[in-house]
């Protein structure tokens, strides 16, 4: 059985799962009948279904008995969508209270590496939100897109980049670490190399483990975004690119 990614375990999810049946007739929804499940279609393809395959997810949100005007959240909704937020690993990256990150310390494999790449992702966001620079181009910038992992390197500028951050049609991108240095020159490896020798210990196993730098955009903008009013609820739509999200979205809006 093959699928894209995990989806969360106290929600409604629909979801695309793949079976290996070659040569076999499709299977009726009555017959892949499991409770607390409900099939919504069947249909034929070529390939399996492997993680990091969908473009993205939509979310519903429902915030209940939320202890502010609904007035405010609108103005901040509508900055969030603006603006954009600091594309932060949520917490559930993290394990539970955090633990990972101690784990990571005493054992570098399987998700424990990615909590401690992370950790030192989400440092390098603080530390530029701390510079009041996380929406800002510096010298030495490494950009990308939100919606694929292309990259415009420092040698391959063309001038605008400034301009395009503005209008949403470039980002910011901070370093997933690996082995050497970072791939941003000047200021921002000056900045990056900075956080790295805070979370010393984490740097250097990363590099140890052989993994390769690797870069993820500093902002998140959620798209097709929908907020209704229902009394003390918010009801909130909208959807991410795949390895993004929603708890790093609802953190800009509420303390939740």
């Amino acid at each position: 059985v093959g699928h894209c990614g995990l989806k969360d375990l106290h929600a409604i999810t629909r979801q695309w799962f793949s079976i290996h049946l070659p040569g076999q007739p499709s299977p009726t929804p009555e017959q892949l009948e499991i409770e607390g499940v409900r099939v919504l279609r069947v249909t034929r393809n070529a390939r399996k279904l492997r993680r990091g395959s969908h473009d993205g997810n939509r979310f519903t949100i429902r915030l209940r008995d939320c202890a502010f005007s609904p007035t405010a959240a609108a103005a901040r909704w509508r900055q969030i969508i603006d603006r954009g937020v600091p594309n932060y690993f949520g917490a559930q990256r993290f394990g539970k209270n955090g633990g990972n990150i101690a784990l990571a310390r005493r054992l570098f494999a399987g998700d424990y590496i990615s909590a401690a790449r992370s950790h030192l992702f989400n440092a390098c966001i603080a530390a530029r939100l701390r510079g009041d620079c996380w929406d800002r181009v510096l010298p030495g910038e490494v950009f990308g897109f939100a919606a694929n992992r292309s990259l415009v390197l420092p040698e391959n500028l063309r001038g605008d980049e400034a301009q395009r951050v503005g209008e949403g049609l470039l980002e910011i991108t901070a370093p997933l670490w690996g082995q050497g240095p970072p791939i941003s020159i000047d200021a921002v490896r000056h900045l990056e190399e900075n956080v790295a020798a805070e979370h010393a210990e984490l740097a250097r196993g990363l590099g140890e483990f052989g993994l390769r730098q690797e870069r993820r955009v500093l902002r998140l903008r959620p798209q097709k975004a929908e907020m209704e009013s229902h009394g003390a609820d918010l009801l909130l739509r909208f959807e991410l690119p795949k390895g993004a999200y929603a708890t790093t979205v609802l953190r800009e809006l509420a303390e939740i």
